[in-house]
């Protein structure tokens, strides 16, 4: 533990606000009981949940934590049932997200249940422990990430599904955006949400304390079964077993595909994902799409003038609630302040020529936005998001011919290291910058060295050193996650993708538009500039003949329309065994044999094409070349 962290984490703790304790109060406030022990497993016996391997936040602050992410991670710890107000429930603490449970007339109705089928059935059967056995009489998702409807198999059945029993609503285009972000770049975001999280660092003040918008994610089963109910405009009021909700749509926001509710008869208002307790994302480090600050602060104040005044408790999908219409307004009000004004200011600063790594260095918040807990960074930053602001307008490049064209890093690395004097004497210098903490330049120099000689291991654990300091400073909980995930491969390898958000279920939700997207972005096109395959799919259940082309090594697909050259076969089939030949789950040569697939032309093709697809690498390194 480095001397200059340890002083910088001590100032902290004298300079912030730490005798205001309303949060606390707020996070326990409604508690009926927890889950013991708070072990959630699955049915092969892994655990897929573990709160109690929190309980260390029970302490004091270690010196290696910093203080305000150390106060941010007691309060999303806490876990169990919770009354938010009469006739509302939430299960906290056991997942990333919190599960809200509203009571109706016969039953209740789930919202966002959470990421896994094991996390979700745990937190309904303590909720049913308190309040009895209600069936699950409606379940709404508030938008398209997976913490929010991934659990959804654990509170409900196919069967009570489409029997009506169970209505699922959820804002217009859910299913195209919760499947798109967990399948075309799925593989990609998966092994970098194992940095983001911090899914293989040990629990404790040397490792993992929590992402800041909950404790980290569950490992359990995550599952989908599609909307019965579309929500597609602002004031859609919907009544489900017998409770009425006003939807307000925010597309764009924290999610592509997102909404907030109000719940009149309880002057009730779920912000769904769009004003927590943090400064979120605007654009994560797992990777997404960047988000709009801009309409993301217009619907907040929409949300204000709509239901503030009428509203007696808000609460979210992460953290705990805000009680009293004048706190939640103030709440909203200066959630509202705080992505509006990252965005305006950047956008002033980059109209004079600053780029986004040069604002994100000098950006200040109001001093009423700084000294507000649920304003700072414990998961989104500042730094990173203003950097998406600047993405978001200019792109990657800053407008400097130098870096139009630079070398990728390996290469980069080699010339640095010969104009430096060989990794030697950056090691030596490196060094001397450690012992002055000077942790930022000694992780982006000391870079050079591993990604010119990987196997280098003096240079392997000073970078780990450094990235482990920068790790025990940060505020933000995902930037010490990275930090301290990139010490931990370098010091002991890869741990791969142990987070896998490609099921089954969402697999199979895939359209044929989205699932033959899905194949084309496997192509391997050098190796397919030759081939030449045309191929008719005839989906009998959908009435439909989809076309794909390959040429130039591009997939090309549409419905098939008019009089068009014959392909070199058609193949008639259902739309779950095309995903089944499509995606690999069956074999498609006993497919056919059996009769599933008929063929009418060169079957072979089929091969053909499927071999020129390649495969993700869930391994792929992220601290090293």
């Amino acid at each position: 533990m480095s001397a200059s962290v340890r002083s910088q984490n001590e100032e902290t703790s004298r300079s912030l606000p730490f005798q205001d304790d309303r949060d606390f109060a707020d996070a326990q406030r409604g508690f009926i009981a927890a889950l013991r022990p708070g072990v959630i497993e699955n049915a092969a016996g892994d655990v897929v949940w573990d709160s109690d391997a929190f309980s260390f936040l029970d302490g004091d602050c270690p010196a290696t934590v910093h203080p305000s992410l150390w106060r941010q991670s007691k309060l999303c710890a806490m876990q169990g049932l919770f009354e938010v107000t009469e006739g509302i429930y939430q299960i906290r603490g056991l997942d990333l997200s919190n599960m809200t449970l509203v009571e109706g007339d016969s039953g209740v109705v789930v919202i966002d249940p959470l990421i896994s089928q094991e996390t979700a059935a745990a937190g309904l059967a303590l909720y049913r422990t308190h309040r009895g056995a209600r069936p699950v009489t409606g379940v709404i998702f508030s938008h398209s990430h997976i913490d929010h409807f991934g659990g959804v198999r654990g509170v409900t059945t196919d069967d009570d599904v489409t029997a009506g029993r169970c209505p699922i609503l959820a804002p217009s285009g859910f299913v195209e955006h919760a499947v798109e972000e967990n399948v075309y770049a799925g593989m990609a975001m998966a092994r970098r949400s194992a940095y983001m999280y911090g899914a293989a660092l040990p629990r404790g003040p040397q490792g993992a304390v929590g992402a800041g918008l909950g404790p980290t994610n569950s490992t359990g089963t995550p599952t989908l079964i599609s909307p019965t109910v579309d929500i597609s405009r602002t004031g859609q009021t919907e009544v489900v077993d017998g409770v009425r909700i006003e939807f307000q749509l925010t597309p764009g926001t924290e999610a592509p595909s997102e909404m907030n509710f109000y719940f009149p008869d309880h002057r009730a208002l779920c912000m769904a994902e769009n004003a927590t307790h943090t400064l979120h994302n605007l654009l994560t480090l797992r990777g997404a799409l960047v988000r709009d600050p801009h309409v993301w602060s217009k619907y907040l104040t929409e949300s204000i003038n709509r239901y503030a005044a009428a509203t007696d408790v808000l609460f979210a999908s992460h953290h705990w609630p805000t009680w009293g219409t004048a706190r939640l307004t103030e709440f909203l009000g200066l959630q509202r302040d705080l992505y509006g004004y990252l965005h305006d200011q950047t956008l002033r600063a980059l109209n004079k020529g600053a780029t986004g790594i040069e604002i994100a260095e000098t950006i200040e918040l109001p001093p009423a936005l700084a000294r507000t807990w649920h304003t700072h960074g414990y998961y989104g930053s500042v730094s990173h998001n203003v950097k998406a602001i600047y993405q978001r307008y200019m792109g990657w490049f800053d407008g400097n011919p130098a870096t139009l064209w630079q070398h990728p890093p390996d290469e980069s690395a080699a010339r640095h290291l010969e104009y430096m004097g060989g990794s030697d004497a950056v090691l030596r210098k490196a060094r001397a910058s450690y012992e002055a903490g000077d942790f930022r330049w000694v992780a982006q120099v000391v870079n050079y060295v591993i990604f010119a000689e990987p196997d280098n291991q003096r240079a392997r654990a000073l970078q780990a050193d450094a990235l482990e300091q920068l790790g025990y400073g940060a505020e933000n909980g995902t930037w010490r996650n990275f930090f301290l995930m990139g010490a931990y491969e370098l010091r002991n390898g890869s741990v791969g993708t142990p987070i896998v958000t490609a099921s089954a279920d969402i697999a199979a939700a895939l359209s044929i538009e989205q699932l033959f997207d899905a194949i084309a972005l496997r192509v391997d096109g050098p190796r397919a500039w030759s081939a030449a395959i045309t191929l008719d799919w005839h989906v009998h259940d959908q009435n439909i003949v989809h076309r794909s082309e390959l040429r130039n090594g591009l997939l090309v697909h549409f419905d098939r329309t008019g009089e068009m050259p014959p392909p070199d076969a058609t193949f008639v089939l259902t739309s779950a065994d095309l995903h089944a030949a499509l995606l690999g789950n069956s074999d498609l040569k006993q497919m056919i044999a059996d009769g599933a697939i008929t063929v009418d032309g060169d079957a072979s093709k089929l091969t053909e094409l499927l071999g020129y697809l390649d495969s993700p690498d869930p391994d792929f390194a992220i601290v090293t070349p």
